[in-house]
């Protein structure tokens, strides 16, 4: 016979002899099982029905197992929001900012385009009050502060805000990332343009500027005419091509202009047959390719993403497109990278080398991680909302090459002779470092109150713990002890800390005893009436 019905014929026995008239207060105790044994901890998986002793598996695990302090509170560590030593300070994602935080962070990593803005002059800056908040105002001073804190900030990430919010960018919509970055580069030389420090006016054109010129030859009489333009960044279609090489070389091939595109010649005063080509006169020390991934669809009339593999080399030499026998040589500094299979969406990260010791992160918003081992596979990221179906086989690369179907733009840094060393050391101007110790001061002081928070929560809650404890031990009611009744789901309800009870009112204890209630023991326990 199973326990439970064990106990209930032991528990009623005496009512087939008894008379009610003659039933005693003996009677009824044990008809309620109030001289069962307690159960005792670990004999019992879950709790007895129908033993009102029974105090196993009504939620008493969780107050007398190991003390958990993180389900005392729910504030985070404020230590998990510090940054690390010797790694790099992270972005916050706005919305839909991403793209910004991969362009500014190799922005950042260009530490000559660094070392220029921290000269910039910032009267605002140098005499800010440190009783207040430093708000910077125009793209330069916001550029500026936010590259110190990228440099000297104790925050794992910092939030970019206010300079998103001064170019006037919605953060809700992703723009199109090729022209913000023509855009910022604009507007930026434009701004330092008006600097009185020569070396600061020109800083734009000597890191990003370059100058090739469309040449036009008339087929008739040989006259070349040069027409020359600037750039930012050289604009390559990547469609039919698998390599970075094969996109230059397009990019400057010669073409035919005839019938109704014939060229008119001032020479011969006429319409003639003609070649055109572009041909690189001067290169700035980084060297941006666009990869043309987003390209207009004329059949859906919208923009479309191209997942070719391009492979490109870590030391590219351009010295064969300048026409010149000498190296002109470049190495891989960063490759931006759009993840998602469309042109109208996705994330944006960025690769980055690392000036000082040669070693590339991976920059994904706040988090940041450095790509070693098998892990260093540059422009490699997997496509969002894509099948392995649907994934083409990544082909094999040669050594000091890298291949990538979601790169979209390649950073290229000149290769200097001799490096001095004292040219990677750029260090925060004392005024920019008193807004960063201000800022780091506030850390500190949010830290202070978050971990005072949760030691508070976790002391309360150790106490709470050692309360209930202590009050749970005193529950069982032995032999001969005064003990009351306690609905069993209260508890249950006492032991869940989440749930919020009632006092009882046991007024109604002796009615109790007066009435027999058959359901009584599977719907009250008996506690010790000290423990209540």
């Amino acid at each position: 016979m199973a326990p439970r019905l064990q106990l209930e014929k032991a528990a009623w026995q005496w009512a087939e002899m008894v008379k009610p008239e003659d039933i005693t207060r003996e009677h009824i105790e044990l008809a309620y099982r109030v001289a069962v044994s307690a159960c005792k901890r670990g004999a019992c998986r879950r709790n007895c029905r129908g033993n009102p002793n029974c105090l196993v598996g009504i939620g008493e695990q969780s107050w007398l197992g190991e003390i958990d302090e993180n389900a005392f509170h729910n504030i985070d560590d404020p230590n998990s929001e510090r940054r690390d030593k010797n790694t790099f300070v992270g972005l916050t994602n706005l919305g839909a900012t991403c793209y910004v935080n991969t362009f500014l962070q190799v922005w950042f990593h260009n530490l000559e385009l660094r070392r220029a803005l921290y000269r910039f002059q910032n009267s605002r800056a140098e005499g800010h009050n440190m009783d207040s908040d430093y708000e910077p105002r125009t793209i330069c001073e916001h550029l500026q502060y936010l590259f110190a804190l990228l440099q000297n900030s104790n925050r794992r990430y910092i939030d970019p805000s206010g300079l998103v919010k001064a170019l006037g960018l919605d953060t809700g919509q992703q723009q199109d990332a090729q022209e913000f970055s023509k855009l910022f580069l604009s507007l930026l030389e434009d701004t330092l343009s008006k600097q009185k420090d020569p070396n600061l006016q020109n800083v734009i054109q000597q890191q990003f500027c370059g100058q090739f010129s469309y040449v036009t030859v008339c087929n008739k009489c040989g006259r070349e005419s040069p027409l020359p333009s600037r750039f930012y960044e050289l604009e390559l279609n990547i469609q039919g091509h698998k390599n970075l090489t094969e996109c230059v070389t397009e990019f400057l091939k010669e073409e035919k202009l005839d019938g109704d595109n014939r060229y008119y010649c001032e020479s011969c005063q006429s319409k003639q047959n003609a070649t055109r080509r572009i041909k690189l006169q001067s290169l700035p020390r980084t060297l941006n390719f666009q990869l043309m991934r987003f390209v207009f669809d004329r059949q859906s009339a919208h923009k479309k993403k191209l997942n070719t593999f391009i492979s490109f080399p870590e030391v590219l030499d351009m010295g064969p497109f300048l026409g010149k026998e000498e190296k002109c040589t470049y190495e891989l500094s960063a490759v931006l990278i759009h993840r998602g299979v469309s042109a109208y969406s996705g994330h944006y990260i960025a690769h980055v080398r690392d000036a000082h010791t040669n070693d590339w992160y991976k920059f994904n918003d706040e988090e940041i991680e450095k790509m070693e081992g098998k892990k260093l596979q540059l422009g490699i990221e997997e496509d969002i909302a894509e099948t392995a179906k649907s994934q083409t086989r990544k082909p094999k690369c040669s050594k000091g090459y890298h291949c990538s179907r979601n790169a979209y733009m390649l950073v290229y840094k000149r290769q200097m002779e001799e490096i001095d060393q004292t040219e990677t050391n750029v260090e925060v101007p004392a005024f920019l470092q008193k807004l960063v110790d201000q800022d780091n001061k506030k850390f500190e002081e949010w830290c202070n109150e978050m971990a005072d928070m949760r030691k508070q929560s976790v002391d309360k809650g150790k106490a709470k713990h050692e309360e209930v404890k202590e009050l749970y031990e005193l529950l069982p009611a032995e032999d001969g002890q005064s003990y009351e009744f306690v609905p069993l789901e209260w508890l249950k309800k006492w032991l869940d800390d989440s749930t919020a009870i009632k006092e009882i009112d046991n007024k109604s204890r002796n009615i109790i005893l007066r009435n027999i209630i058959h359901d009584l023991p599977y719907l009250f326990h008996f506690v010790q009436a000290l423990g209540c």
